[in-house]
């Protein structure tokens, strides 16, 4: 619609935290300014009826690449920009790069990249993701390039704070020393542990130091058995906030169901993609000099070890939904407020406040629609959920 305030009339409408039937939203140039039960609307207000669930758009806090670019082989802002447009059209409005372990180089590149699109809408900042993990759960992160938390990572941690630009640090308890977390914490830093063959034992003092949060849940972490919590273990039990992958390749349907009924606070689970370049690109690419080829929708490299994931938010969320049996409001939130709540920011998973461009419309499958009725990019075809 051309008018500069009108009121969009969805079936449903999610508003961060809650599902609600019979409201409206309120649009004044092109920004969601207003919300208020449709009843309450006068009979010549201009409105637009939309058929579906209208919804804030997702934030992703573990993306690789996107749009056949992959940020550890090409660390500069137009990667950057190129993931956050990629990603944008499949529903995800709101991007932390992730940055694997690598070269001191390839660190350093990324950090400037992501200071140099400081301000970018829909680009968060950094998430480093390694060096400073565990050999024995590195999973597909090049063993030549892992190494204990050094002045180095500190020194990049500095310079992205002094940007305002959200930081989120994976490490293993095997990576630091006693102090380090709080050092990382005290910066401005969200830590976050994960690729790590600990003990729960030895997950403790990073909690109490200040670490908030668990990599991809079950994933390149140890297990949990009869006498062992294992990290996996640690992070059910803890009340941090967890990402998880949910494709049905990296960790079963059945297993996450279990951990979201297990933990003691379910509303600290959030998703994550942890997609590479095939979303949007072609269906290979390399890494360390290693061929990933995309098969039956897993991405594997030559050892036969998961490289990333070919995934979208909002087929996780669709997934969580018809397979997980996660009701509608819960799901939604772990694409938005819990991530936004994990890294400070409430407003990006609010609906008032959010441009129209910021904003899904999703069928009754829970996917966005192909023709949204305002001006959102279109999203583009991914294989259907199996």
């Amino acid at each position: 619609m051309t008018d500069t305030l009108h009121w969009l009339l969805p079936d449903r409408l999610f508003d961060g935290e809650t599902l609600h039937s019979g409201m409206a939203a309120q649009v004044t140039n092109h920004t969601v300014t207003a919300m208020a039960p449709v009843t309450s609307l006068p009979p010549d207000t201009p409105t637009q009826r939309i058929k579906g669930t209208l919804t804030p758009g997702y934030i992703d806090l573990q993306v690789n690449g996107g749009g056949g670019l992959l940020l550890n082989n090409a660390p500069t802002p137009e990667t950057l920009h190129a993931m956050r447009a990629a990603l944008h059209r499949f529903g995800t409005t709101t991007i932390l790069p992730t940055v694997i372990t690598d070269a001191p180089l390839v660190l350093a590149q990324a950090v400037d990249a992501a200071i140099a699109t400081a301000g970018t809408h829909g680009l968060l900042g950094l998430h480093i993701e390694g060096p400073h993990i565990s050999h024995a759960r590195r999973g597909t992160h090049a063993t030549r390039f892992i190494r204990p938390l050094d002045a180095g990572t500190i020194a990049h941690v500095t310079r992205l704070r002094a940007a305002n630009l959200t930081v989120l640090v994976t490490l293993a308890p095997e990576g630091v020393q006693p102090g380090h977390i709080r050092q990382l914490v005290n910066l401005g830093a969200i830590v976050s542990i994960g690729h790590s063959d600990a003990t729960a034992e030895k997950v403790q003092p990073l909690l109490d130091e200040g670490a908030t949060a668990f990599t991809h849940l079950f994933n390149a972490m140890s297990p949990m058995v009869n006498r062992a919590p294992g990290v996996t273990g640690a992070a059910i039990n803890s009340d941090a906030y967890c990402g998880f992958i949910c494709d049905g390749h990296h960790v079963a349907d059945d297993m996450l169901a279990l951990a979201i009924r297990a933990r003691p606070a379910p509303s600290r689970m959030f998703l994550v993609s942890d997609c590479m370049s095939t979303v949007g690109g072609a269906d290979h690419f390399t890494l360390y000099d290693q061929t990933i080829r995309l098969h039956d929708g897993r991405l594997v490299n030559a050892e036969g070890s998961l490289a990333g994931a070919h995934v979208t938010m909002a087929q996780s969320v669709a997934r969580l939904i018809a397979r997980l049996h996660i009701p509608p409001a819960q799901a939604l939130a772990m694409a938005t407020s819990v991530p936004a709540s994990l890294i400070g920011q409430a407003p990006l998973a609010q609906l008032i406040g959010r441009p129209v461009s910021d904003l899904l419309v999703l069928g009754d499958d829970w996917m966005p629609v192909t023709n949204p009725p305002f001006a959102v990019p279109q999203p583009l075809n991914m294989p259907a959920i199996t």
